[in-house]
């Protein structure tokens, strides 16, 4: 958590920096446990100062500033990051403040509670050689059904567990992936290799009906409060998860068995044993 959309969200909810000129770059004092910073930030303001932010584009689970040199600055919340334009949750955590002039927004700020996630700068070619084909799989968004099931369909792997792999497919996390195979209907220990191509199918299209709902709804802000988007307001779709933390609670879909919680590759999961049955 962020996962894709959060970050998406988060995405949209910069767009104003479109056109902006980057006036400062800084590095804000913080007590807590440092973030990644790449260049260091001498170095960052030196090479970002005078640039225009052209384009936000998204990778997976980053939000990219994309400057009119084809260069890109990353922003890459992990696990407690958000990217803001006002009103951060609190003012010890802030990390990072860019300024901008000729933006609907004059200023875009990091904020990351536990210091797991990083900004990165990139010039066009490093950028290319870093995230080129096979280091991080197609977007959850932008994959077809074919492309999809190809991508899993030869690992035995638990299904639930090669959904997170971000070489395989990029921007589905622990959350999420339990609410696609909710709704999907597959167990999430099914092996990939055992999946029928039907099964793939309707977790194709499950994956792409959950995410979509998902933004539309501005993601899930969970109970740590965390998450907030842009404008550091919560997301709604935490009220409309079918089985994520919803342990002991009777299953929203079938109405009769109670949800169960197991562990896999060290993470949660959550799933109903009724509509997700082991075969």
């Amino acid at each position: 958590m962020p996962e894709l959309p959060e970050v998406e969200t988060m995405r949209r909810g910069v767009l104003g920096l479109i056109g902006g000129r980057i006036e400062t770059f800084e590095k804000l004092a913080c007590q807590r446990r440092p973030i990644g910073i790449t260049p260091t930030a001498g170095v960052l303001k030196k090479t970002l100062v005078g640039r225009t932010v052209e384009r936000i584009d998204r990778l997976g689970k980053r939000v990219l500033l994309v400057l009119d040199d084809q260069s890109q600055l990353m922003f890459e919340p992990r696990m407690t990051g958000l990217v803001l334009v006002s009103d951060p949750p609190t003012l010890d955590h802030l990390r990072v403040r860019l300024t901008l002039s000729g933006a609907a927004h004059p200023q875009l700020l990091y904020w990351d509670r536990r210091g797991l996630g990083s900004v990165r700068w990139f010039s066009a070619e490093q950028f290319e050689n870093e995230f080129h084909e096979g280091r991080l799989g197609p977007d959850a968004l932008a994959v077809d059904a074919l492309t999809f099931r190809e991508r899993f369909a030869a690992t035995r792997q638990p299904v639930k567990v090669a959904l997170l792999d971000q070489r395989r497919i990029a921007g589905i996390g622990n959350l999420y992936a339990s609410e696609i195979l909710h709704q999907a209907k597959v167990h999430p220990d099914r092996p990939c290799s055992e999946l029928s191509p039907q099964a793939w199918k309707r977790i194709h299209a499950c994956m792409v009906e959950v995410l979509e709902l998902a933004i539309r709804y501005e993601g899930s802000t969970l109970s740590d409060g965390t998450y907030r988007n842009a404008l550091n307001q919560n997301g709604s779709y935490q009220n409309e998860h079918r089985v994520y933390a919803k342990e002991g609670d009777v299953c929203r879909s079938c109405g009769k068995a109670v949800i169960v919680r197991t562990v896999q590759a060290q993470r949660a999961t959550f799933y109903c044993p009724r509509c997700q049955k082991t075969k």
